[in-house]
């Protein structure tokens, strides 16, 4: 893979520092921020798209609101108006606006990731997911992304791996 960097170099932040509390072997790879959306990201740097999870925040209207992240591979949709508003138990559920994602988590579309949320924010990770001897997830930011087993997704705290939380488009 192009721009593979090792994580030890990286200076502390809380994404990385979430990254390395899960004991797993976790790589940085570097990336152009204007690359940093995934299917640019996946074909400028030689990732598949059935290796690439996108970590999307869902809030459950009502009173009060409740926010989920959920992971789930490229080449899959989530199942917002099944599956995760079922869990959540309400009516109604959708995706976070940009500014809702980026107030909830501190991280930009693009760069969002299950590592260094804040805690108390449940992490809903697609059964397909755990599949891939690797994926390549957000790094927190528009420059970089991270290369992770997935077992140390499943690793984070609130993190719960869910069945069919997506659907197939392929």
């Amino acid at each position: 893979m192009l721009g593979r960097t090792p994580i030890v170099g990286v200076m502390s932040d809380p994404v990385v520092d979430a990254a390395r509390a899960t004991g797993f072997d976790v790589d940085v790879v570097p990336c152009d921020p204007d690359l940093a959306d995934t299917a640019a990201f996946c074909e400028a740097y030689g990732y598949g798209l059935d290796q690439s999870a996108n970590a999307i925040v869902v809030v459950g209207k009502g009173d009060p609101r409740l926010y989920v992240c959920c992971l789930v591979l490229a080449t899959t949709r989530l199942d917002v108006n099944g599956v995760v508003r079922k869990r959540l138990g309400r009516k109604k559920a959708s995706f976070a606006s940009a500014d809702e994602t980026a107030e909830m988590t501190g991280m930009q579309i693009g760069g969002v990731t299950p590592y260094g949320l804040p805690a108390g924010l449940p992490i809903w990770i697609d059964g397909r997911v755990m599949a891939c001897e690797r994926v390549i997830v957000g790094g927190g930011s528009r420059d970089r992304k991270l290369l992770v087993p997935p077992t140390s997704l499943a690793a984070l705290p609130g993190a719960e791996v869910v069945d069919a939380l997506a659907v197939s488009v392929s």
